[in-house]
């Protein structure tokens, strides 16, 4: 077998590199605003399941697919609140995973974390 045609010969030409860095860097920060609004969006909706448990029934006794209508409910309204602006976690998470990004000291500090 002969290698030397397989090898090149020239220069590798760059000019998509940097594109696809900038495409690469915003899908990142694209997916770190989306974990951090997610993560919201969970934290609320345990917040308001706690909530919902301190009011009580009403009285009514719901079957399963009530219990599930009603915690899809639960669980688009705290999608919703965290969409539109939440609590204000999602911003300070995101800036918190920013820094660790820029300091490049996450498996440090999980570590010390477990």
């Amino acid at each position: 077998m002969d290698i030397s045609k397989l090898m090149l010969n020239g220069a590798v030409p760059q000019q998509a590199l940097p594109e696809q860095a900038e495409r690469i860097d915003t899908a990142l920060e694209a997916q770190k605003k989306q974990f951090a609004k997610d993560f919201e969006s969970v934290f609320i909706g345990k917040l308001l399941d706690e909530m919902k448990n301190t009011i009580g029934e009403w009285g009514d006794e719901k079957d399963g697919p009530a219990q599930q209508i009603d915690g899809i409910f639960w669980m688009y309204l705290a999608r919703d609140l965290a969409d539109n602006g939440g609590f204000g976690m999602a911003k300070d998470i995101y800036q918190f995973l920013n820094d660790l990004e820029k300091q490049n000291t996450a498996p440090e500090l999980l570590d010390k974390k477990l």
